[in-house]
């Protein structure tokens, strides 16, 4: 039986609940959006404030010199954030956004011939990967149908099987979800990596929902490139610049978008008309790294640092499982779960409502962030590193009253511009 004795309980053994402290945290609010925009860390605040200050105190001598030289913070943060997906450092550079590295990555890796010219997607992927290779296709003047959907038998969940029976031989690269976005399922990397690469197909993996929540081991499973943001699950600011990761199998690889950011250290400011890209991940670079961008990253990858991804998942499915037997328990029947029940879930729940709309709005008034993605989902996430159990049982309880008294009904029942 789920109590708040119990969830105080939970909170005590909690190895992680120190790292709450490091978070700035609205008194009487409890969030659970961090699967959508993770909250701002004190360490990312100070690292904020370290590279503003090194402008101000180095101006153009800020790329070399200080504690973090701009030349070669994205390199820096590479390295730190590698552990957490399972790459070696130099497999992985920070470097544009979600969206613009999976373009550089098709560029460079979806090369169509005559037999093999489709991608292979989902249809449950979240729709900014689906626009950016309908927009590679285009570029190759190919039609439409190039783009093969995965479909899902359940419209929440992709089974592997399905994934591997859809490995046509006119496929020539597969771009899909390590978690899908709105059930939260973690998807069999291996399994999928090991069967596109018997059919002669290249791999790679969108980590949004994922890094900072669930480990990866992308390098032993041999995955061949993959791409993220780091403003959900690793708190590192809206907008904050994004990764890329190129097994090192593909290293010597050109980009099929370069830039002088993608030169070799010692040969960029040569300037040659030729340019002589880096031998690893930093080839895939386009322009000048943005730098304030960057700024809180770092002081975000340092709480992993210490922490520990593998810790990280531990409390995390704790947490997750502890708020399905809090709403099993108060809510029976009231909401459907769009997630897998399994340790095949990832971050957050997903639970469907016909009124998902007006609940989440009503969350809110009561202090719950939530989030909503039409037509009927509320996504709740919370995160091991400053979400405790007894917020979840509050939570719980909030969600209860609001559903029992049915206090979302003055609230229309469709989203606000941001969901």
């Amino acid at each position: 039986m789920t109590t708040i004795k119990k969830a105080r309980q939970l909170d005590e053994l909690d190895g992680l609940q120190k790292y709450a402290a490091e978070f700035y945290k609205k008194e009487g609010q409890i969030y659970l959006d961090g699967n959508s925009l993770g909250l701002l860390s004190k360490r990312a605040e100070r690292s904020v404030h370290t590279l503003l200050n090194s402008w101000k105190d180095y101006g153009i001598d800020g790329w070399t010199n200080g504690e973090h030289p701009w030349f070669y913070l994205s390199e820096k943060l590479a390295a730190m954030c590698a552990p957490l997906i399972g790459a070696k450092s130099e497999e992985v550079i920070l470097t544009g956004s979600t969206t613009t590295n999976l373009h550089q990555l098709l560029a460079t890796f979806f090369k169509p011939t005559a037999s093999r010219y489709k991608i292979l997607a989902d249809e449950l992927n979240f729709p900014s990967d689906l626009y950016a290779i309908a927009s590679q296709i285009a570029l190759h003047n190919l039609p439409e149908s190039s783009m093969k959907l995965v479909k899902s038998e359940d419209g929440q969940t992709i089974t592997t099987e399905a994934i591997i029976e859809a490995m046509s031989e006119d496929v020539a690269v597969a771009v899909l979800p390590a978690v899908l976005y709105r059930s939260g399922q973690v998807l069999d990397l291996q399994a999928i990596t090991e069967a596109a690469h018997e059919h002669g197909i290249l791999v790679g993996f969108d980590l949004c929902h994922s890094i900072g929540s669930v480990p990866h081991h992308l390098h032993e499973i041999g995955a061949d490139f993959a791409f993220w943001c780091n403003y959900k699950h690793l708190n590192g600011g809206p907008g904050s610049v994004a990764g890329l990761y190129v097994h090192e199998k593909h290293f010597g690889t050109g980009p099929g978008l370069a830039g002088w950011f993608g030169s070799a250290k010692e040969k960029q400011f040569d300037l040659d008309v030729t340019i002589t890209a880096a031998p690893h991940a930093g080839a895939y670079q386009i322009g000048t790294p943005h730098i304030l961008s960057l700024a809180p990253i770092e002081g975000a990858l340092s709480l992993f640092e210490e922490a520990g991804i593998e810790a990280i998942r531990e409390k995390s499915l704790a947490l997750t499982q502890f708020m399905m037997d809090c709403i099993e328990q108060e809510l029976s029947n009231t909401f459907t779960f769009g997630n897998p029940l399994d340790e095949t879930r990832g971050g957050h729940l997903f639970l469907v409502h016909d009124e998902a709309a007006r609940i989440c709005k009503a969350l809110k008034e009561y202090g719950v962030v939530p989030d909503f993605r039409a037509p009927n989902g509320i996504r709740l996430a919370p995160v091991a590193l400053y979400n405790s159990f007894e917020e979840v049982w509050h939570s719980v309880q909030i969600l209860k009253d609001i559903v029992t008294n049915k206090t979302y009904e003055k609230y229309e029942n469709k989203r606000d511009i941001i969901a």
